[in-house]
């Protein structure tokens, strides 16, 4: 499997409601040509994988944005 890293790990506090947050580490990475967002708690535990779609491209601040609504989404769950 041919892997390239795009965002290498960047830590973050994700806000999940008003009085609620939650410190995450996430990285986005390119394999087999495809792209995902990866997300870990601060322990270094899995919490998601996600691909993004075929040539989409995101800035930094934009992946965050994704990240809180793929956090939102796994802890309702």
């Amino acid at each position: 499997m041919s892997r390239a890293t795009i965002n290498d790990w960047t830590e973050a506090t994700v806000q999940l409601g008003q009085d609620a947050f939650r410190d995450v580490k996430y990285q986005v990475y390119r394999a087999d040509g495809k792209h995902f967002l990866e997300i870990r708690d601060c322990g270094d535990q899995p919490i998601h994988t996600l691909e993004l779609p075929d040539g989409m491209k995101l800035d930094r601040s934009s992946y965050e944005v994704l990240l809180r609504y793929v956090l939102l989404d796994v802890v309702a769950a």
